[in-house]
């Protein structure tokens, strides 16, 4: 595991995130939120699980106190969610790129939501937030066609790999 290939995933995180902010603006509001069969109830909850999980663990990365689960308090409109998604990618992406390498293997202390201490060495920390986007990214093409939205694409990290 080095640098490189987490700043690669960082790159392929806001490729895929931009497309699928992508679909969202052309989805109706009513799409938006519609009650679905999944993880999260609606494409909102679902896209707001991602941002609040990569929040949390920018947060966490950069040490910041006074950590909250932003699902629980934002109501924020669908163009709100697109920008603030953007940018909390784009700070994964500078902290990364802003890491020093050496540390790769050190362990981040920091505390779960339910305050119980815990720490995970900063390569797993990347590898997770990175495969768990990915994994609800997954889960939001089928959100879209259970809405009726069919104008999906790929966002497999083999065709990130083709545009490079």
């Amino acid at each position: 595991m080095t640098k490189k290939y987490f700043h690669q995933l960082s790159e392929y995180n806001i490729w895929a995130n931009t497309i699928v902010c992508n679909w969202l603006n052309q989805i109706t509001d009513e799409q938006w939120k519609h009650p679905v069969v999944s993880s999260f109830n609606s494409i909102q909850e679902t896209v707001l699980h991602l941002i609040s999980a990569e929040k949390v663990w920018l947060e966490r990365l950069n040490n910041a106190g006074n950590i909250s689960w932003l699902a629980s308090t934002y109501k924020g409109s669908k163009q709100e969610h697109i920008d603030l998604w953007k940018k909390v990618s784009e700070g994964l992406k500078t902290f990364i790129e802003n890491f020093d390498e050496q540390n790769i293997t050190s362990k981040l202390g920091f505390k779960r939501l339910n305050g119980e201490a815990y720490s995970m060495p900063h390569h797993e920390i990347f590898a997770h937030v990175f495969n768990h986007s990915t994994f609800h990214r997954g889960q939001l093409v089928t959100l879209f066609r259970q809405v009726g939205f069919t104008n999906v694409q790929s966002t497999d990290l083999l065709n990130f790999y083709h545009t490079k």
